[in-house]
């Protein structure tokens, strides 16, 4: 197994000073973002431009350019409802340090950005969901099967598609969550990879608490196998988390400075 792989979240147009940086193609706000979550221990960068509709090409350039540029090529998901933006920054994309990934594809209306991570040697979140919330695990993997076998009938390894089983939000879904963590082992008995944007399961609670829940979280998905998340690198206790559990699960050899690695 190798090591979790983190894909920082704070490169996302739902931030405001953000947005208003991609709009005005402003580096600033998005190379000192990109810094704090680097120097805090993520993998990739999630860069997040929205629907992107009027000049989604030309942000998506401008983005993974300034990044790969600042940031020794910087391994990024790129990710936005807007095709052709995303087809643009991989035609910029420097491969050195990771394939880009395609944020994200699911078993309806954007299934073929499974097509167009194929076509471009890319890797893809696929979301474990058709028009709406699964509504069980037999759903769940019977999207996860459709999509790997669209992957594999193009050409894809397997590897390459990071399926993600959605994390619910725990205030008002509180009896889904086994069957989130479930999904994640079942994925992981197929020796597939696994993702997801994990700080949702926080969402609406008490600013003090969602680090603890996000933590207690990582810990209970890694231990079925999760291998890696969406999050925000930026929390200290999410990361010390995700690190000892990477220890625990042998993914990264121990040393007293292994939270400073």
């Amino acid at each position: 197994m190798g090591k979790f792989i983190v894909i920082g979240e704070r490169l996302s147009v739902t931030a405001p000073s953000v947005n208003k940086a991609f709009a005005e193609r402003d580096p600033e706000p998005i190379l000192k973002r990109a810094k704090q979550q680097l120097d805090a221990g993520a993998t990739y960068l999630d860069v997040n431009i929205g629907p992107a509709e009027k000049d989604g090409e030309d942000v998506m350039k401008w983005a993974v350019e300034l990044l790969q540029s600042n940031f020794d090529n910087v391994p990024l998901a790129l990710d936005t409802a807007n095709k052709k933006a995303i087809e643009a920054g991989i035609s910029v994309y420097n491969r050195s340090k990771g394939k880009p990934v395609v944020n994200s594809a699911d078993a309806a209306g954007r299934i073929e950005y499974v097509d167009l991570a194929a076509a471009n040697d890319a890797i893809v979140i696929a979301l474990c969901n058709g028009e709406g919330i699964a509504k069980d695990n037999d759903e769940r993997m019977a999207y996860c099967q459709t999509l790997l076998e669209r992957g594999m009938e193009h050409g894809m390894e397997a590897e390459d598609l990071w399926f993600d089983p959605l994390f619910l939000v725990i205030k008002g879904m509180q009896d889904k969550q086994m069957d989130i963590l479930e999904c994640i082992k079942m994925i992981s008995d197929m020796g597939l990879n696994s993702t997801g944007g994990l700080s949702n399961n926080s969402n609406g609670m008490p600013k003090a608490i969602r680090p603890i829940m996000d933590s207690a979280m990582v810990a209970m998905a890694m231990m079925q196998g999760l291998t890696s998340a969406i999050v925000n690198p930026n929390d200290l206790r999410l990361m010390e988390t995700i690190k000892s559990c990477d220890v625990i699960k042998n993914n990264t050899l121990y040393a007293d400075s292994y939270l400073d690695l």
